[in-house]
C-alpha cells in the first residue's frame, strides 16, 4: 500500500492573490509536481502583518487565529513569501498567547507553517524542478533576499539551491545583498523618502550585477523594485522565484503591462 500523500494548504498571501495570481498557481505546480496534495482555503484571508507592523495587535491577533483554525486541517501550511511566513511561524504564539489554553494548537500550527523554497529544499529535499522540465533557457539572474525571509527564517540558500537546479541559469550576486530594499510592508508608507533611496540603491546594484533578471520570494519587495527599475527605465526583468521554478516565466515580468 502506498503511503498517504502529504497534504498542503497554500497561504496565498494577500498581494499574490490581487495583483500576482500566476504565483500562487506556481506554487500548486511546484508542490503538486513534489507529490503533495495541494488544498486553498477559501476562506483565508490577510495573515495580519500589516495590523501587525502598525502595532495593533487586537486585529492582528485576530487575523492569525482566523488563519490557524482555516488551516488545522493539513500537514503543512506554505507561504510563498518570507513576510507572511514569518508572522505565521514565528510571532503567531506571541500574539495568540491569551488565553493560554490555545498554547498548545497555536505550537502546532506555528510549527508546520514554511516558506515555500524552504519547504521544497529543506523539507521535501526537492531537486526535480518543473522549470527543468522544458528547452533550456540560457539566462542570467540576480536574486534579493527579503529582510523577513533572510533575518527572521534564516532563509539564504534554499532558492539559491533551487535556481542552480535549472540549465542554463547562472546565478549572480548582489553586491551588499542583505540591505533592505525599502519596502518592508508598511515602512514604504510611513518613510517613503528612505524608502526610496533603498530602493534606488538596490536596483542600481541589480543593474550593476549584469544579469536580465531579478528575481526575490516576496511579491512586495519585487513590486517595490520594480517600480524603481521602471522609473530609471532599466530592461532588468523582475519575476517570483516560483514562477521560474515551475516553468511558468514565459509572461510578462511584474510591473510590465499585461495585454488582452
Amino acid at each position: 500500500m502506498s503511503s498517504p500523500r502529504i497534504r498542503v494548504g497554500l497561504f496565498v498571501t494577500c498581494l499574490v492573490d490581487l495583483i500576482r495570481p500566476q504565483v500562487g498557481f506556481a506554487a500548486v505546480r511546484l508542490l503538486e509536481d513534489a507529490g503533495c496534495e495541494v488544498v486553498v482555503p477559501r476562506r483565508q484571508t490577510c495573515c495580519g502583518q500589516p495590523a501587525y507592523n502598525s502595532g495593533d495587535r487586537k486585529n492582528a491577533a485576530a487575523l492569525v487565529r482566523q488563519t490557524m483554525e482555516t488551516f488545522e486541517h493539513v500537514d503543512y501550511v506554505v507561504v510563498p513569501s518570507g513576510s507572511c511566513a514569518a508572522i505565521l511561524r514565528l510571532h503567531a504564539p506571541a500574539l495568540l498567547a491569551d488565553p493560554p489554553e490555545l498554547a498548545d494548537r497555536v505550537k502546532a500550527f506555528s510549527e508546520k507553517v514554511h516558506e515555500l523554497t524552504a519547504f521544497l529544499k529543506d523539507v521535501l529535499g526537492v531537486t526535480c524542478l518543473p522549470g527543468t522540465s522544458g528547452k533550456a533557457k540560457a539566462r542570467d539572474v540576480v536574486y534579493h533576499d527579503s529582510c523577513a525571509g533572510l533575518r527572521e527564517l534564516g532563509i539564504r540558500e534554499a532558492p539559491r539551491d533551487l535556481l542552480g537546479e535549472l540549465p542554463g541559469l547562472t546565478l549572480r550576486e548582489l553586491d551588499e545583498r542583505d540591505v533592505c530594499c525599502g519596502f518592508g510592508g508598511t515602512f514604504c508608507v510611513k518613510f517613503p523618502e528612505i524608502s526610496e533611496r533603498l530602493a534606488t540603491d538596490k536596483a542600481g546594484a541589480a543593474e550593476a550585477a549584469g544579469a536580465g533578471e531579478l528575481i526575490g520570494g516576496d511579491l512586495g519587495c519585487l513590486l517595490h523594485l520594480a517600480g524603481s527599475l521602471r522609473n530609471r527605465g532599466s530592461k532588468l526583468r523582475v519575476r517570483h522565484v516560483a514562477e521560474v521554478l515551475a516553468g511558468l516565466d514565459d509572461g510578462p515580468a511584474i510591473g510590465e503591462p499585461v495585454e488582452d
